[in-house]
């Protein structure tokens, strides 16, 4: 059995979206693989979810190529949601991220000379990316002028998108992605 962080249990988590169940790897063994699947096409779906998160948390400002400082805020995250909700953190964001996963978007094409815009599907891989990448830079606008540590403000992210709030920045740009999306059709 493993624990995630020594902590969490990795078993008993449930994927409710068949789509996305194919990308979500939750193996907790692993949470820094140093770039072992960098540029290698659809390698990333054999990182875990926690470093795919962690990565992403390296893409702002202050955590630029800080993994160990990402890792311990990513877990500190996990401690306030377990805290908060009582119940599996892991589980908590697998739902977010499920609420959080645009299931179409715009793509342009170029007909007779001028740009239209058209609805798509998106592939689960990318619906994993934008979820996360999302949550994340929601957590780090939360932090800008506001006395909250960005562990907090992403346990924020996370249990807001978890329950499916507007008041999440990650469920606002679904919302706002697929309505631009239902425009193209």
């Amino acid at each position: 059995m493993m624990k995630l962080f020594g902590k969490y249990e990795v078993d008993n988590i449930v994927v409710n979206d068949k789509g996305l169940a194919a990308y979500m790897n939750l193996r907790a063994d692993k949470i820094h693989t140093h770039g072992r699947h960098a540029n290698k096409r659809f390698k990333k779906a054999n990182l875990s979810l926690i470093e795919r998160l962690v990565n992403n948390m390296m893409r702002t400002e202050r955590y630029t190529g800080k993994k160990s400082k990402a890792i311990r805020v990513v877990r500190e995250a996990f401690d306030i949601i377990a805290q908060r909700t009582k119940e599996n953190p892991l589980q908590v964001l697998v739902r977010a991220i499920e609420n959080a996963a645009p299931r179409e978007e715009t793509t342009r094409l170029f007909l007779s000379g001028i740009y239209v815009p058209q609805a798509v599907d998106s592939a689960p891989l990318r619906r994993l990316d934008i979820a996360l990448r999302n949550i994340c830079k929601g957590a780090v606008s939360k932090t800008m002028k506001n006395r909250k540590s960005i562990a907090e403000c992403l346990a924020d992210e996370i249990i807001a998108a978890s329950r499916d709030e507007t008041a999440s920045f990650a469920i606002n740009k679904k919302l706002e992605i697929e309505r631009i999306a239902q425009s193209a059709r």
